[in-house]
């Protein structure tokens, strides 16, 4: 990692993907195999996989299963959202932070330049990073008071 960290450094790069006409039920069982919450809902274009929306298992509980209706009736088009942030590579994390805290998510697609799916990142990644920075903080706490009292014996 550099000095200036970015979305590319920071995103899972294996995401858990679906595609508009997977069933809700087919997408529940993705992301239950992939131990995830999310889904990126991508179309294959020019060899590419292009973001397109969102699916996120709170979608899946409030739009069909709260309601009482049959998940084997939607896919996932019916339910994903559309409305998404990206992130882009090169994105800093305090910009990634921004627009997670204006948008109010808590995952995001990253992209390449020609929207080609990268990776995600999640508030976890977000919030893993920042301990190990607070953790260095700290250390460096320390270290100055070691130094301190070594140079005062």
């Amino acid at each position: 990692m550099g000095e200036r960290l970015t979305t590319g450094e920071i995103c899972t790069r294996n995401v858990a993907i679906a595609f508009r006409k997977t069933t809700l039920s087919g997408a529940a069982r993705l992301m239950r195999e992939n131990h995830v919450g999310c889904l990126v809902v991508v179309e294959e274009t020019g060899g590419m996989r292009i973001v397109v929306g969102v699916l996120t298992d709170r979608d899946i509980v409030t739009a069909v299963v709260a309601p009482g209706l049959d998940l084997n009736s939607f896919c996932v088009e019916d339910v994903m959202s559309t409305d998404l942030i990206t992130a882009r590579e090169d994105d800093s994390l305090i910009d990634l932070m921004h627009a997670m805290r204006r948008k109010g998510v808590r995952r995001v697609p990253v992209i390449g330049g020609q929207g080609e799916l990268i990776g995600v990142v999640t508030l976890d990644d977000v919030l893993d990073i920042l301990a190990q920075e607070l953790s260095l903080l700290v250390g460096a706490i320390d270290s100055e008071g070691k130094r301190e009292r070594q140079m005062r014996k």
